[in-house]
């Protein structure tokens, strides 16, 4: 039994491809300014949280979300961070 001819397509509107292939590429990240990105003191013994729960999963979902190494998804926090105006470590 033969394979079957792979099916060919052509493209007849340039311009209307380009088009729609521009929103694929686009990302909408919601940040909240007011959300809390240190932990309090806990008044505990030993070391204190330095970050809240909900910054490192924030961290670790862009992490995911773009499969890249640890250092990488930290330096990409940090510039999503400053372009929206925070100024907060990562």
């Amino acid at each position: 039994m033969s394979k079957p001819e792979p099916a060919r397509y052509r493209t007849t509107s340039w311009p209307a491809y380009n088009d729609a292939l521009r929103p694929r590429g686009s990302l909408l990240i919601w940040m909240d300014k007011e959300m809390a990105w240190h932990a309090p003191h806990e008044g505990r013994p030993g070391r204190p949280p330095v970050f809240l729960n909900a910054a490192i999963l924030f961290c670790l979902s862009i992490k995911v979300l773009f499969t890249l190494p640890l250092r990488q998804a930290a330096g990409m926090v940090s510039r999503l961070l400053r372009l929206a105006g925070l100024d907060r470590p990562v």
